[in-house]
């Protein structure tokens, strides 16, 4: 008998994870013979423990193509850490109950680190429990911070994103500096690796002749050398912007913007690094300061996302399916480089086990020898991610995203579940 599957979003969502879940449902209605109806679990890992499950049948294929071009998570995200089984079995047990009163087979994972962990810990639990369930895990993140796939999908755009952004700004700045603001600080995301942040020495050349200087998490926070840096920098140019990652932390390790909070799976929230140093510009140099946090915007600017981005993201939703009809499972697809200029890559697999909680920093020779902006190394791996543009199409002035109404699946188990 045909088995379903249960495709679920987890973590930040991105500007093209929509676009891996249309190849996830366009792979499965192409292969209907092997796998049956496919279910997208409401809100992530909560909806499938939850019994909350959502028939993707129903949706159109002009609907379903659409997903590639609208950003989110059409069908809900989650940030929510599944204990260790050894310890706490009971969500495992309770995920086999709801997969198997559904006759799931097949259970996709697209997320980043913490998801890679939970789909991993599941498959080992299903394998061990002797359920029959071929686990998949569909790398995505905008910190670009997992190991072995060159590139994360949601990553490409987001970089694209921010060095536009920078860009831009810069040239606002150029023009008022001589009556008005002669620094601009940006806060990007990235918590322990610099790879957005690094993403915005691709707006102009390489250090010192460039207006632009950009704090990593990688290069702990020197106050004094940084603000000679912008003294000098305003000196030369009239101007300089900043990018700041949010996790920029000092010599001590302490970051610069700590909330003194967690989220759902024990990170330390941080926002704010970039008023920290617009606050020590303004009062140690005098400078008039502006600052700007990028925030969800990054994350979500569909109509900026690179069209390099796109196609992996879609690429590695289609690979996950083949995977499991290949009988996989404990893996994931990723992406492997096979030359930088001209760009070329392919998707290759990995086992669950390379990818999860294991976070990957920005290389030490892809940062400038002053800490302050990137090596050449850096340029030829970022500038090919942001390449090519994946224009939504406009109605009315502004992006056309779709909405998606997908039916909900009846309940057949009695028992609720507290989360």
């Amino acid at each position: 008998m045909k088995r379903n599957a249960v495709y679920a979003q987890s973590g930040g969502v991105t500007a093209v994870i929509n676009a891996s879940a249309a190849a996830v449902i366009e792979a499965v209605r192409l292969n209907r013979a092997m796998i049956g109806a496919l279910y997208a679990a409401r809100n992530g890992i909560i909806g499938a423990l939850t019994e909350d499950l959502l028939d993707t049948t129903p949706l159109s294929a002009p609907d379903v193509s659409a997903l590639r071009h609208t950003p989110g998570g059409v069908f809900g995200s989650c940030r929510y850490k599944l204990p260790d089984p050894v310890k706490d079995d009971r969500h495992y047990r309770r995920l086999l109950e709801v997969f198997d009163a559904h006759q799931v087979g097949y259970f996709f994972y697209n997320g980043g680190n913490d998801s890679m962990d939970t789909a991993l810990k599941l498959a080992r639990y299903a394998q061990q429990a002797g359920y029959p369930l071929q686990v998949i895990g569909i790398p995505k993140t905008v910190d670009n911070d997992l190991p072995v796939t060159d590139c994360c999908p949601g990553f490409g755009s987001v970089a694209k994103y921010v060095a536009v952004s920078i860009r831009e700004a810069t040239l606002d700045l150029a023009a008022m500096a001589s009556t008005s603001t002669q620094v601009f600080v940006f806060e990007v995301m990235g918590r322990h690796a610099g790879w957005i942040a690094a993403a915005g020495g691709l707006a102009f050349g390489s250090p010192p002749d460039t207006p632009l200087l950009i704090l990593f998490p990688e290069v702990p926070f020197d106050a004094e050398r940084f603000l000679a840096r912008v003294s000098d920098t305003v000196a030369r140019f009239g101007y300089c912007s900043v990018v700041v990652s949010e996790g920029v932390r000092d010599a001590e390790g302490t970051f610069l913007a700590d909330a003194g909070t967690v989220d759902a799976f024990g990170h330390r929230q941080l926002g704010g690094a970039g008023l920290q140093v617009a606050q020590q510009v303004r009062g140690r140099l005098g400078l008039k300061t502006h600052w700007a946090v990028a925030d969800y915007l990054q994350r979500s600017a569909r109509h900026l996302a690179s069209a390099t981005d796109l196609a992996q993201a879609y690429a590695l939703g289609r690979e996950a399916v083949l995977l499991a009809l290949a009988g996989q499972s404990g893996v994931a697809p990723v992406i492997a480089r096979l030359a930088d200029a001209p760009y070329r890559w392919e998707v290759a697999s990995a086992p669950l086990e390379a990818l999860a909680n294991v976070e990957r920093h920005l290389p030490a020779d892809f940062i400038s020898a002053d800490g302050f902006g990137i090596s050449e190394a850096a340029r030829r791996y970022l500038a090919p991610l942001i390449v090519g543009e994946a224009y939504p199409p406009y109605r009315d002035g502004l992006p056309h995203y779709v909405q998606v109404q997908a039916a909900p699946v009846p309940r057949r188990l009695a028992q609720s579940f507290a989360l």
